[in-house]
């Protein structure tokens, strides 16, 4: 939660608070639209019915819109998009789905908007502080939002609210997705490192010999 003293988070006014959120939203596009490429370690977290579902790897992102998801705990997963096709693979099942990145509604789709010439008061309607959230870390500012469309990962409709948790330095270290029945799906994201080398084959995918591709809408 900001540390704010209590009288100033009520006494301030409303187009001021307005202003603030402009800010920090414009800061956040100027510090990602200028990028070429990203690369961070990552933590998904799931809440829902059931136990706890924690899951992590490593995230490669490049312009134009192509990411590269590759799980290494607890089970190794391959999440891919060139821009165009998106490829999920899971080797333990031999399974591989594939769609196109206009079509994906899957819970990895706020993120392509990173390396997208775009405005986060776009992609997140009524984008405002979501002064309730705690942060991971003090200083960060949390903001809530509604996206467009996003299929929740556990099939009950669409995310009904995105959290941000944005750094002093207008980095995105953590993104919530909120369920409308109160389950959600948080990546956290550690030691980013901006505008690294990557090569376009690392957002390529070649099916393995024998695995049969389904193409379709990844679903929940």
């Amino acid at each position: 939660m900001l540390c704010w003293p209590l009288v100033i988070t009520f006494a301030t006014p409303a187009r001021a608070q307005s202003v603030d959120i402009n800010q920090l939203a414009r800061a956040v596009d100027a510090h990602y639209n200028h990028l070429r490429s990203l690369q961070s370690d990552f933590t998904e977290i799931y809440h829902g019915d059931g136990p706890d579902r924690v899951e992590s790897g490593t995230l490669w992102l490049k312009k134009p819109r192509k990411m590269r998801w590759e799980y290494r705990s607890p089970k190794e997963k391959l999440f891919i998009s060139d821009g165009e096709a998106v490829w999920f693979y899971q080797p333990a099942e031999r399974q591989l789905r594939k769609t196109t990145l206009k079509q994906l509604d899957d819970v990895h789709s706020p993120l392509a908007f990173l390396l997208g010439k775009t405005k986060l008061e776009n992609e997140l309607r009524g984008l405002s502080k979501a002064v309730d959230q705690s942060p991971l870390a003090p200083g960060d500012t949390v903001l809530r939002g509604v996206p467009k469309g996003v299929v929740s990962p556990s099939g009950a409709g669409t995310v009904s609210e995105v959290l941000l948790e944005v750094t002093p330095s207008d980095q995105i270290v953590r993104i919530v997705l909120m369920d409308a029945d109160g389950g959600s799906t948080e990546f956290r994201f550690a030691r980013w490192k901006e505008n690294g080398e990557m090569s376009d084959s690392s957002f390529k995918f070649t099916p393995p010999a024998g695995v049969e591709t389904v193409e379709g809408a990844l679903g929940p």
